[in-house]
């Protein structure tokens, strides 16, 4: 297997190999086994500087990435567009030509609009990592759901994942889509039929709207939370009609009659789409994908710079 990524830029699953997405996991394996260590830190990027450019808000996978970025000893710069020139009207362009001025390396960009972090590799010369554009991509979230399937059961061939919620207005859900058909498991969404985009079957995967079938048929079980700010007209009755019908309980993962994997993005709408029981339960690894987003996020900053130095 290669130990260099073919890509400059981790822009989408889409322009990944298999073997890159590969690479990036046993590469996180390494880092997850450094971050549990008392002392944190490595000196992998100590000369390289990132710029954090976050023109939506996003808590969890900001502090992720600064953490990575802090753990390989990188000098970060931080950019909240809320706060920044662009409410005044400067372009993407301006605002970025204006950090790689102060002589950035890498710019970790997520953008209300898809395909931002696409266009913007095509006018600078740092790497770029998408953390995620619009209903898009969001390529490192679904890094961290493999690496954390894979650390649970194994190899991700054959496995049988169900994504089930907003799949419509889901980043996450196609870039898990592409990565794990890639890697060769099997893929279930399961909605409202007003929440499953119309080409997704195109895609190679199983469209279920029963949540009890799902739940008979899949190894892992990947709960998205329904994106209300997203969404400028009602998809479904009510939030309590939605959870009644696609909320997980315990009940309802006892009457699957084995073990599921429960996984979540986050934030969790607790009541919603998941149970605060199901969710803090032994089969929940969801704070696991917590910790293993720091782990994969640093991988892929240490290759994508090891690429930029060859």
């Amino acid at each position: 297997m290669n130990k260099r990524l073919s890509v400059n830029h981790i822009l989408g699953i889409r322009q990944l190999q298999p073997d890159d997405i590969r690479l990036i996991l046993d590469t996180a394996v390494q880092f997850k086994d450094v971050i549990n260590r008392p002392i944190k830190k490595v000196p992998s990027l100590r000369d390289i500087t990132v710029a954090n450019l976050f023109f939506e808000n996003s808590t969890r996978t900001r502090t992720s990435f600064e953490l990575a970025e802090k753990r390989l000893s990188a000098d970060t710069v931080n950019f909240s567009a809320s706060t920044s020139s662009v409410k005044k009207g400067e372009t993407l362009i301006d605002t970025v030509n204006n950090i790689l001025a102060m002589k950035v390396d890498m710019v970790v960009m997520r953008h209300p609009n898809p395909g931002a972090c696409m266009f913007l590799s095509r006018h600078i010369n740092a790497s770029i990592i998408n953390a995620g554009d619009g209903a898009h991509e969001h390529p490192t979230q679904a890094l961290l759901d493999a690496f954390s399937i894979r650390e649970k059961l194994g190899d991700l061939e054959g496995k049988k994942v169900a994504i089930i919620g907003d799949i419509l207005h889901s980043r996450v859900a196609l870039s898990n889509i592409y990565l794990l058909r890639k890697m060769g498991a099997q893929v279930m969404v399961c909605g409202p039929t007003t929440l499953i985009p119309k080409y997704i079957s195109s895609l190679g995967v199983k469209v279920e709207h029963d949540l009890r079938k799902a739940l008979k048929w899949c190894d892992v079980a990947n709960m998205l939370r329904i994106q209300l700010e997203r969404q400028d007209i009602k998809y479904f009755p009510s939030l309590r009609e939605y959870s009644m019908q696609f909320g997980l309980t315990m009940e309802l993962l006892e009457q699957a009659g084995k073990d599921i994997l429960i996984m979540h993005p986050g934030p969790i709408n607790r009541g919603v789409e998941i149970t605060s029981e199901v969710a803090d339960s032994s089969q929940s690894i969801i704070l696991n994908q917590v910790e293993n987003g720091v782990a994969v996020r640093m991988a892929c900053l240490y290759l994508l710079a090891s690429r930029a130095e060859n």
